[in-house]
């Protein structure tokens, strides 16, 4: 259950007209009840335009329907699993989609990533976390869809996919090419999970699926040459057992 104290009314005072909303648009679906008022309240209360679905059928006509920003989906759906939701929205959608739910095991987590999910929030969650996952996850699908120039830009971090250039600061910093294609992986993606098995697909080849020591000793040496603190990464994260995200808030 989500932690709703900070959650605002669905409901407006008595007396005085709700104004309308003209923020991005998410489809939530989720089939409990309870979980799905108190979203419902907090989105809408956040600007955002809130529409709902209860079951995975219904969500998949919401989303082809209203054409959202970011869909939230359960994986416990009562008639079709959330996981073949997923699969179904990236046969025609790259919206991006955030899990959300109670299954916590890392192969559920790694499996909804690998069929298309851009992130995953277990229950219970707290709201805060939620909203700051969505924002995220908006913002980079914004840039990555209006950016006119391949330049990556987040704190002091700078990549110029163009000039295969990259900076710290001032500071141009020489990448080995595994170590490149790897960064630059995670900035195509930047805000999302990358599973370790995308990754090292992506980056090794389909063998070395299975190589994840690979990808430790790159990323640790990637964190030492762009981290201000390697040993507490700002931008390559890790989320444990499933993979990395770059972030640049």
């Amino acid at each position: 259950m989500a932690d709703t104290r900070s959650a605002p009314s669905a409901s407006s005072p008595a007396g005085l007209e709700r104004r309308p909303i003209s923020g991005p648009a998410v489809v939530l679906i989720e089939d409990e009840p309870q979980l799905r008022r108190v979203l419902r309240g907090t989105l809408s209360g956040q600007g955002y335009r809130f529409f709902e679905a209860a079951t995975g059928g219904e969500g998949l006509t919401e989303v082809a329907t209203r054409q959202p920003d970011v869909v939230i989906v359960d994986l416990g759906l009562p008639d079709i699993d959330g996981l073949e939701v997923i699969r179904r929205l990236r046969d025609w959608t790259p919206v991006p989609i955030v899990v959300l739910s109670a299954r916590d095991k890392e192969r559920d987590k790694i499996e909804a990533l690998d069929l298309g999910a851009n992130d995953y929030v277990s229950k219970p969650f707290g709201v805060g976390e939620l909203l700051a996952r969505m924002r995220s996850l908006l913002r980079y699908s914004a840039l990555s869809q209006g950016r006119k120039e391949p330049v990556f830009t987040g704190g002091d971090l700078r990549v110029d996919l163009v000039r295969r250039q990259v900076f710290v600061g001032e500071r141009e910093v020489h990448l080995t090419p595994i170590e490149y294609k790897l960064l630059t992986l995670l900035v195509r993606h930047a805000g999302n999970v990358l599973t370790h098995r995308q990754l090292l697909k992506e980056v090794w080849g389909p063998a070395s699926e299975d190589q994840t020591h690979y990808l430790w000793v790159y990323m640790v040496q990637l964190r030492r040459k762009l981290e201000p603190n390697p040993m507490r990464p700002r931008y390559l994260r890790t989320e444990p057992g499933v993979g990395y995200r770059l972030v640049a808030d």
